[in-house]
């Protein structure tokens, strides 16, 4: 029951992120209207649904290179894509489409070759990946050094696609983006079992029947149209920042395949969009390079905030924790010295518990003290009613532990990892916390 009210807390807060995020997105446009008088052209329009589009499509599909470890693949298979768009210069000229066909033959081709070398080769994974992102990325450069060197003047700006060149994109560009994006999505939606199948467990996929082969070829095929989508905006060396960032993002907020899709296309719609409205106030902001700082600011943001696996949750967490250790440490100490002077509401000398307690002792009893745990007085601490309860229960849950540690295998009790700070009652079964009981109390009559 508590786990099902925690999933749902979870779900609750990914999808009140997620329509933050689109709220946020909406009101982009009036407030760059009015805080900042920004006008919404032609370029500027065209550049943010592409942006934006772009930044779903990357979102949804990098969330599966992240989960399958390996963002590395993006950048090889980015870096892969300047040959193609050179040679598909010299074959057919400046239109997009060609260039992109060419980008994607020349990515597809680096990702056979790399694949080739780990099966024919000793040569592992992450050595093939960075043989074909060099080896690729350099003919890139070199077929570019060419092409400049030709007297046609209709190849200028190609070495863009290096960088990217958002101020370049039209609307038939991003009806393009948009049609064949819209297959991709279709794709990963109809394959999507299989998909998240391999990417958790291949090996159980394979026991029953499924294609693996395939079916990492199909999603290696997606990933790379993504990635060939995103050139002329991005840039090949940009991509793979566009691929990973969302997706890194979403992981800290969902422990769920399909929420962290969602959310990591939502993520890279607004960075898409927010990048392409900052990169509009002042020409001299690049489009692709600010998508990416907005990306990544998204991921420093998730990194830090996000409740379980933030930095800032797990700081405070571990505060909880060792204040909490330091308060159980110090109430027993407290409980010890007042037995042995009289009784358990006995006053114990600050200067003794200070001592005995060194560092720790300051930290426990500021939270004894706010809980109504322990009370200072003139003669020293004291503990309170709720106080000697308190230590009372700890005391006894420690002689329990004492007790299972001897006598656990005379008694025939469960195997459990002995851990005393937490109550034994809730780690054995009843039955087996009354043997013990009886066991204590057989020895204090002995």
């Amino acid at each position: 029951m508590n786990r099902g009210r925690a999933l749902s807390r979870e779900d609750r807060r990914v999808w009140l992120i997620i329509g933050a995020i689109v709220l946020s997105g909406l009101l982009l446009i009036p407030l760059s209207q009015v805080l900042f008088g920004l006008r919404f052209t032609y370029t500027v329009r065209v550049v943010a649904l592409g942006g934006s589009i772009l930044g779903v499509l990357s979102g949804a599909l990098g969330c599966f290179a992240v989960l399958r470890q390996e963002s590395l693949v993006g950048d090889a298979l980015s870096h892969a894509a300047l040959p193609g768009v050179a040679i598909a210069f010299l074959l057919a000229g400046r239109e997009l489409s060609p260039l992109l066909i060419g980008a994607g033959i020349a990515s597809w081709l680096g990702l056979r070759f790399a694949s080739a070398l780990m099966t024919t080769t000793r040569i592992k994974r992450d050595s093939a990946l960075g043989i074909v992102l060099a080896s690729w990325f350099a003919a890139g450069i070199a077929l570019l050094a060419y092409i400049q060197s030709l007297p046609d003047a209709s190849q200028a700006g190609l070495d863009h696609f290096i960088f990217g060149q958002a101020a370049a994109i039209i609307e038939s560009d991003v009806m393009l983006v948009s049609a064949v994006g819209l297959v991709v999505l279709l794709v990963l939606v109809f394959f999507w079992k299989e998909f998240k199948l391999v990417t958790f467990d291949s090996e159980f996929a394979g026991a029953n029947g499924f294609r693996i082969g395939l079916i990492n070829t199909l999603l290696s095929i997606l990933i790379v149209v993504t990635i060939v989508l995103g050139l002329q905006l991005a840039g090949v060396i940009l991509m793979v920042g566009m691929l990973i960032a969302p997706g890194i993002a979403a992981r800290q907020w969902t422990h769920k395949l399909d929420q962290m899709v969602i959310l990591a296309a939502v993520f890279g719609a607004f960075a898409g969009g927010l990048g392409a409205i900052i990169s509009a106030l002042d020409s001299d902001i690049p489009t692709g390079p600010m998508i990416i700082v907005v990306a990544f600011v998204l991921v420093l943001m998730s990194l830090a905030l996000a409740p379980g696996r933030g930095l800032l949750w797990s700081r405070l967490r571990q505060n909880s924790n060792r204040r909490a250790f330091a308060a159980r440490n110090t109430l027993r100490d407290l409980y010890r010295y007042a037995l042995a002077h009289g009784g358990a509401d006995s006053p114990v000398p600050d200067a003794f518990i200070r001592g005995v307690g060194d560092r720790s002792a300051e930290l426990g009893l500021r939270k004894l003290e706010s809980e109504k745990h322990v009370t200072l007085g003139s003669a020293g601490w004291q503990l309170s009613e709720t106080g000697v309860k308190l230590a009372r229960q700890n005391f006894h849950n420690q002689q329990l532990w004492s007790a299972y540690r001897l006598h656990a295998h005379e008694l025939g009790l469960p195997i459990v990892a002995e851990d005393r700070e937490r109550d034994i009652a809730a780690l054995l079964p009843a039955d087996a916390v009354a043997r013990l009981e009886a066991k204590l109390a057989e020895s204090a009559d002995a």
